[in-house]
């Protein structure tokens, strides 16, 4: 396998679908398959041809964690070095497109990790997800602590993160951490389908501004939140996508929105 083959690249009408390809070892995460992975990512937010991004794994899993002889392989070193280190913490939430995790089998650890850094998350029934890291005496990697409370509340994060322990995707879906639970077979159909509506009838440059709006906002009082949503609002009101989305509207038609290309930016800067 090289190293392209880590993380499998389709782009079909609009949406990017990026597949973790060790399925022999459950997708579990290696430094080579970080690299592609984050290479891909920011491939895509330059890509005007990219409207949505779907992330998934193939075979039975989503992604198992970090692979277990790279684990073994650390002897208390950093699990993760240099380019992906820096890539990782908030890199999914700085990209500029909308980003779905179809979690459709185990995700563990930092797989876990990888589909909370989604935008959105829909998971295969039956589906295992664990945070794992208290059970190998580790802490709470990559942002985790921080994402996972204001997803779903400090007392359901740190019975997760505290006890380690196996959940399904159905209480994921309780507890709001997953949008959507389907029927196996039917995972990428209707993530495709979401996907789809969202290429179709959304404006790509609405998209990354409200993605950027959600996250910056998740830190800031509501007194900066709506200043800048007025400034933000203003901006859009002189855009040719907001006059594109009210002929279109009137005229009953699909929307013709302009392409995004756009860049990796922080969304906490």
């Amino acid at each position: 396998m090289t190293a392209d083959d880590v993380v499998l690249r389709d782009l079909t009408d609009g949406i990017l679908t990026l597949t973790l390809n060790r399925p022999d070892r459950l997708n579990a995460w290696t430094r080579e398959m970080g690299e592609r992975y984050f290479d891909l990512l920011e491939a895509a937010a330059a890509d005007k041809d990219v409207r949505v991004i779907v992330v998934t794994g193939s075979g039975r899993g989503f992604c198992a964690g970090a692979d277990m002889d790279l684990l073994q392989s650390i002897g208390g070193g950093a699990a993760v070095v240099g380019e992906e280190r820096r890539r990782f913490p908030a890199h999914t939430l700085a990209i500029p497109k909308p980003v779905i995790a179809a979690i459709n089998g185990p995700a563990a650890g930092v797989g876990l990790v990888l589909a909370m850094m989604c935008d959105i998350r829909f998971a295969a029934a039956g589906a295992k997800l664990t945070t794992s890291f208290a059970r190998r005496g580790l802490i709470a990697e990559y942002g985790l602590a921080w994402l996972l409370p204001r997803t779903i509340g400090p007392g359901p994060a740190l019975d997760l993160l505290l006890s380690g322990r196996v959940f399904l995707a159905e209480e994921a879906l309780g507890l709001g951490l997953v949008n959507r639970v389907t029927a196996p077979e039917d995972l990428l159909e209707e993530v495709t389908a979401y996907a789809r509506d969202l290429a179709v009838n959304c404006s790509p440059r609405s998209l990354a501004v409200i993605k950027r709006q959600v996250y910056r906002h998740s830190d800031v009082d509501f007194a900066a939140a709506h200043a800048e949503a007025v400034r933000l609002m203003e901006e859009s009101l002189q855009t040719a996508d907001f006059k594109e989305g009210v002929a279109s509207y009137v005229e009953r038609r699909e929307p013709r929105f302009e392409p995004l290309a756009g860049r990796v930016e922080d969304p906490f800067a």
